[in-house]
């Protein structure tokens, strides 16, 4: 935003402020467009963490007022076979969050069947027997990783995988099928597209509405730049 404000002689808070009127314009144009798609494969749902001005264990009621957050997770909702991001939502990783992803789902999806594989995250399990009772076959994924890890000064690595359950949640799903590899890298993509959500770095929202107005960007150019009857 800086480099923008410099090319453009403008400052930094005009640069946010366009920002934000034109994610909420691909927040709603997208609402428009992604409407009763048809689904005949999968449907893979996760989360990715960040946060908003702190960490959520530095979040005290001083800061709060301040306009900070703490944690913020990105659900997003692919299609497998194609790819197509149906719906997404920006809240905390609760209950009242997950039902208004479902929601946004149900809007996005047309009447018919389908395939739905998310991880262990229990407020699924209501959320879409309630938002899509009449379309969902729900599996749960859950992957195990090692809880015993080398300590190398100076490094950074992930838990070991071990293993992947599968569970059939609600319906009848081909856990065959069930994955969420396809959804978890798109978390990737939008790790790297995204600077705000990258891990390690100095990067992070300051503005919940920022970030929520960087995320329609990023979801509006993914989809209209690949799917060319957006």
């Amino acid at each position: 935003m800086r480099g923008t404000a410099r090319l453009c002689d403008v400052e930094k808070r005009t640069v946010m402020n366009i920002l934000k009127l034109a994610g909420e314009s691909c927040g709603r144009l997208l609402t428009e467009k992604i409407h009763n798609v048809k689904v005949q494969d999968c449907l893979e749902l996760d989360e990715v963490w960040t946060y908003v001005g702190c960490h959520q264990k530095r979040l005290t009621p001083e800061r709060v007022e301040k306009g900070m957050h703490g944690d913020a997770y990105t659900f997003i909702c692919l299609k497998r076979s194609t790819k197509l991001v149906m719906a997404w939502h920006l809240g905390k990783r609760d209950r009242v969050n997950t039902e208004d992803f479902v929601s946004k789902i149900r809007w996005a999806t047309g009447p018919g069947m389908f395939d739905v594989s998310t991880d262990g995250f229990q407020p699924y399990e209501t959320a879409i027997d309630a938002g899509l009772y009449d379309r969902a076959n729900h599996a749960a994924v859950v992957k195990l990783f090692s809880t015993v890890t080398q300590v190398v000064p100076e490094s950074y690595r992930p838990a070991r995988f071990v293993s992947v359950g599968k569970d059939a949640i609600s319906g009848n799903p081909d856990l065959d099928r069930a994955g969420t590899s396809h959804v978890e890298r798109k978390n990737g993509t939008l790790r790297q597209w995204c600077k705000r959500l990258t891990r390690l770095t100095y990067a992070f929202s300051r503005s919940w509405d920022s970030l929520r107005a960087a995320l329609a960007l990023h979801f509006a150019y993914y989809i209209c730049a690949g799917f060319t009857d957006c």
